[in-house]
């Protein structure tokens, strides 16, 4: 015989089988810059600004990131990319993993080119090799934009107007990159905080939309936040098929410039999750103090995404759904 007391532990653990387990963040500190997660096989891999090198970090759960060891996966004696490693990011294109990261000489940062590592099927186990570099313009954060259409290439340079911009670019492969187009530059007043900065995009797909969130203003202010581009139908390759809005995630709780976010779904597939950085220093941080956060991404009655507020350090949060 099963009594209520018996029952409602029984569901209580039942229901902590399927949302998750607890965690806290910071996921990494220091060095948890422009961080990126993918699950996969089983693991959350875990990827951010480390400087000197690209490394990964891997976990069974998320929480668990927080005192997992890294592995060093790439170095780079090549005097045009061996230093100055920014913004990592795992894309899984042909049945294969691939590494896009930005690089330039030891000397920060006029040197800086997107570049792409050619990985296997396997994250932790097989080795990346160079495979190439996307541009010969400074250019820094590139990220993958799944469509129909095909893929596409997004990341951050200088427009004609010389504000560090959104472009995107069609890929005709793994390596290699068509025209670019420009896609957003930051003109609006939430964009120019202590200088006019568009860069970090990030896809997001959800009830049939898709998304790009990137980070706006410059890092060294606390005003380094989130904006959102929404694709309204039409060649992704125009601006006019995207429409902005913002700040939909800015500093709150003692977490200071809160942006370079990437987004990952949850073990069971069924929730979206926002990783991004943020600092306590007071002026803002676009150093190795920036520290890693998660947290799950809620939507709203219309369908659009609600990304709340960054939670002070150290609150307990419940996992992502289908945690072992």
């Amino acid at each position: 015989m099963i009594f209520p007391a018996q029952v409602f532990w029984l569901l209580l653990a039942l229901a902590h089988l399927v949302t998750g387990a607890t965690y806290q963040n910071p996921l990494k500190s220091p060095n948890g810059s422009d961080p990126q997660i993918v699950y996969t096989g089983g693991y959350y891999y875990l990827v951010t600004t480390t400087w000197t090198n690209i490394q990964v970090t891997r976990s069974t759960t998320l929480g668990g990131l927080r005192t997992a060891t890294p592995k060093t996966v790439w170095t780079d004696t090549t005097t045009s990319r061996s230093g100055n490693f920014w913004a990592p990011e795992l894309h899984w294109i042909n049945n294969q993993w691939w590494l896009y990261y930005s690089a330039g000489t030891s000397a920060c940062c006029d040197g800086q080119r997107p570049h792409v590592l050619k990985g296997g099927t396997d994250i932790w186990n097989d080795a990346f090799s160079y495979a190439g570099q996307l541009s010969t313009d400074w250019g820094i954060d590139g990220s993958v934009l799944r469509m129909a259409s095909g893929d596409y290439f997004i990341w951050s340079r200088f427009s004609p107007n010389g504000l560090q911009s959104l472009y995107i670019a069609k890929m005709s492969s793994p390596t290699a990159i068509g025209t670019p187009y420009l896609l957003s530059e930051p003109t609006l007043a939430w964009e120019t905080v202590g200088a006019p900065v568009n860069e970090g995009p990030a896809a997001m797909y959800h009830g049939g939309k898709t998304y790009i969130a990137y980070s706006a203003s410059y890092c060294w202010t606390t005003s380094y936040q989130l904006g959102l581009l929404t694709w309204t139908g039409g060649d992704p390759l125009l601006s006019s098929s995207w429409v902005k809005s913002g700040p939909v995630f800015s500093s709150a709780n003692g977490n200071l410039g809160t942006g370079h976010n990437g987004f990952f779904l949850s073990p069971d597939g069924t929730e979206i999750w926002n990783v991004y950085h943020a600092s306590t220093v007071s002026t803002g941080s676009c150093d190795g103090n920036r520290y890693t956060m998660a947290q799950k991404v809620n939507w709203n009655s219309d369908g659009t995404p609600n990304f709340g507020q960054a939670p002070a350090l150290g609150t307990v949060l419940q996992g992502p759904s289908g945690e072992p």
